[in-house]
């Protein structure tokens, strides 16, 4: 039949019959594709057109990791290596109490501030009454705690608490307490140095830290991307000194006992090795605890035996016995008649004990501390030239020294020194001149040298695991005859022998050492002389030297206090020491000790 059209139908496999779709819905459809892809691509053009550097930006700021610097210092090491002052992290906490949630509260939750302080008291070592009164009715930004170590603070951490926050910083520590306070001194609260090396070698012991930036992914693995050569480097310079934990701790203990025996005023302790001018001990007392230098007086905050004079007093006549010989006034066989009185200038000069000794060798001079036989044999050499012995030992120059707040002596004016005979004399047994224990112990290194003035000094430089940094310190200088000194140490020698003899033990069993006593009058106005100093230097061993060993107390209170009561015995305790530290092998063996006592 025709003119008539049958639409074609098809039937699923369940039965339903389908019928084919309108094209205007695939047109409708087709359409709204066109746009939605339109509109991407127009999105696309627009974003990368006229907004890139701003999503740039900020995509930047996402992926960026800035690295500030916390200021940690260099730690301060002792020869061997064991710290000494050292940088440390502590944490801050700080609670904002209108935040505080537990971990799975819900975000309309607000805790109370008495169920955050049952949490934290037992961390925080407060009651709950404490932390409590501590948060009051403040709203946010309490501070509860300070000086927390990293462990605790991590478990304060994981209790998850919203509203406490962790603030880190570095904390100065001691780990000897005043074991070193007298030479590392000390940072306030607000970490700028107060004293000793802290103070003078502030920027040495300032690492090299800078603000780094590192752009990470997605997983925080660091972007090869702009990283600057050296940015993972660590600074792990540390400062070594040239002091040893092990005697320090020795002569601190042995100075402190003495000073506390004889009731004094204070004491001090050098330790020199003679060839290289390192102080293997700087020990004084009283001293602080830089790590609570609050609870002390300032007046501690210094190193007396670097920045105090006195006069040496007898312990200085084996430096001018040297500047004799030097001059050819004396020989080595000489003799001086010690009459016990000589007057000078109209001035009566006599011996300690105001006894005569008669006729005396050079040796014994030292050995019975004589003054009157100083006075005449130093009387030989022209004032003048005794004069400009004096500055040419440095006597009134501020010593080269790495050490803090050193100062010069003080000496006459050549006029005065020249024109008044009694300060020659009295220099002659080491008074009417000031000089520091530092620069009595260097002088006495000259001595045990060779007549090398040689540099003293506590640092080392900086050490690290890779690289380090040691100091060059300036040339020694020759001063005197390597004969003349070698036979000054001999003569010191003796006189610690003589000491043995008198019932005063110094010597140790197998080794030789050369020693002299000082016991100084001490003037508090500049007119009268009303008390003491005591000292006692030793060099060590006397067939080799390497040590000088000085120990000095200051006005000690007990009657019959003198260099060899009150300072000498110090100086022993802490030569046995150094004997065993520093493995000195001994000059005269066990068999040779035996035959000579018998």
């Amino acid at each position: 039949m025709r003119g008539i059209h049958y639409k074609s139908k098809r039937k699923t496999s369940q039965g339903k019959t389908l019928s084919p779709l309108s094209q205007s819905r695939f047109k409708i459809v087709f359409l709204l594709l066109c746009f939605g892809l339109g509109g991407l691509f127009f999105r696309i053009g627009w974003l990368q057109l006229f907004q890139s550097d701003q999503l740039k930006a900020l995509a930047r700021e996402n992926q960026t990791e800035q690295k500030k610097p916390l200021g940690i210092r260099r730690s301060i090491l002792d020869r061997n290596g064991k710290l000494i002052a050292v940088d440390e992290r502590r944490f801050k906490i700080w609670a904002h109490p209108k935040y505080f949630k537990f971990p799975g509260d819900s975000s309309w939750v607000v805790r109370k501030p008495v169920e955050v302080a049952k949490l934290l008291s037992t961390q925080l070592s407060q009651s709950d009454g404490e932390i409590l009164k501590k948060l009051g009715n403040y709203s946010s930004g309490v501070k509860l705690a300070d000086g927390i170590t990293p462990e605790k603070a991590e478990t304060i951490k994981r209790l998850g608490i919203s509203g406490i926050d962790l603030e880190v910083y570095p904390q100065r520590l001691y780990p000897h307490g005043s074991l070193f306070a007298n030479v590392v001194g000390f940072l306030d609260l607000d970490r700028r140095p107060q004293a000793g090396l802290e103070l003078s070698l502030d920027r040495d012991l300032q690492r090299l830290e800078k603000t780094s930036v590192i752009r990470r992914g997605a997983d925080g693995t660091p972007l090869p991307t702009g990283i600057e050569r050296g940015i993972f480097d660590e600074d792990q310079l540390s400062l070594q000194l040239t002091l040893d934990v092990r005697l320090q701790e020795v002569a601190v203990k042995e100075i402190s006992k003495q000073v506390k025996r004889w009731n004094a005023k204070k004491g001090a302790v050098i330790v020199m090795d003679i060839n290289t001018g390192e102080l293997l001990a700087l020990a004084s007392t009283p001293t602080y605890d830089p790590n609570k230098y609050w609870d002390y007086s300032p007046s501690l905050f210094k190193e007396w035996s670097v920045q105090e004079l006195f006069e040496p007093g007898s312990t200085f006549k084996p430096i001018n016995l040297a500047l004799a010989l030097e001059e050819g006034v004396i020989s080595n066989n000489g003799k001086v008649n010690d009459d016990g009185l000589v007057t000078v200038g109209g001035w009566p000069l006599s011996n300690w004990d105001r006894k005569p000794n008669g006729i005396l060798t050079f040796p014994e001079v030292l050995q019975v501390s004589s003054n009157v036989g100083m006075v005449k044999i130093m009387n030989k050499l022209n004032a003048s030239d005794y004069w400009q012995w004096l500055r040419r030992l440095g006597i009134d120059a501020i010593p080269e020294t790495d050490l803090p707040g050193a100062v010069g002596g003080q000496i006459k004016s050549k006029q005065t020194f020249i024109n008044q005979p009694i300060e020659p004399a009295v220099a002659s047994f080491g008074q009417g001149f000031s000089i520091t224990p530092l620069k009595l112990a260097q002088l006495h290194a000259l001595i045990a040298n060779g007549g090398r003035l040689v540099t003293p000094h506590i640092t080392r430089g900086l050490k690290g695991e890779y690289e380090s940094y040691f100091n060059t310190h300036s040339q020694s200088k020759q001063i005197l005859s390597s004969e003349v000194t070698k036979t000054v140490l001999g003569w010191m020698e003796t006189v610690v022998s003589f000491y043995d003899e008198s019932g005063i033990e110094v010597n140790v069993p197998g080794y030789r050492i050369g020693g002299k006593t000082g016991t100084a009058q001490k003037s508090q106005d500049g007119l009268n002389y009303n008390s003491k100093i005591c000292s006692f230097v030793a060099s060590l061993p006397i067939d080799d030297p390497r040590y000088v060993v000085l120990a000095v107390i200051d006005e000690p209170q007990k009657s019959n206090a003198y260099g060899s009561t009150v300072a000498l015995p110090v100086a022993k305790k802490i030569i046995e020491t150094l004997l065993v530290i520093e493995k000195i092998p001994p000059s005269i063996t066990k068999k040779e000790l035996v035959a000579i006592k018998s």
